[in-house]
């Protein structure tokens, strides 16, 4: 789960919650995607919040729902309900969304 907040201030894109090295990579390849797909996001200061917090997140799994929840926070796409939502994928630079092998055991 994860929660994300966009405000004013200095620009800046922090993501919390004990990431690894290829989440905190995430942020180059989100602004890629989202800039390639005709968006423009507002220079603002971005948290991305991973929890639970004491465990570690690792891989690019998370570049989806991070993508979505900064275009809902940015007012780019309509806000809607993700609760019991599972987004699986993975992102490609261009703003596509390519299949991913084995989703069903990120279901269970």
């Amino acid at each position: 789960m994860f929660k994300w907040m966009c405000r004013g201030g200095l620009p800046a894109w922090e993501v919390v919650g004990l990431p690894d090295i290829s989440i905190k990579e995430a942020k180059e390849r989100i602004k890629a995607a989202i800039k390639n797909t005709g968006l423009k996001l507002e220079s603002r200061r971005i948290v991305v919040n991973l929890s639970p917090a004491n465990t570690k997140k690792e891989g690019s799994l998370y570049d989806i729902p991070m993508a979505i929840g900064i275009l809902m926070s940015n007012e780019k796409i309509k806000h809607i309900n993700l609760s019991d939502t599972v987004l699986l994928g993975e992102l490609s630079l261009d703003g596509r969304i390519n299949k991913i092998n084995r989703c069903i055991s990120y279901c269970t």
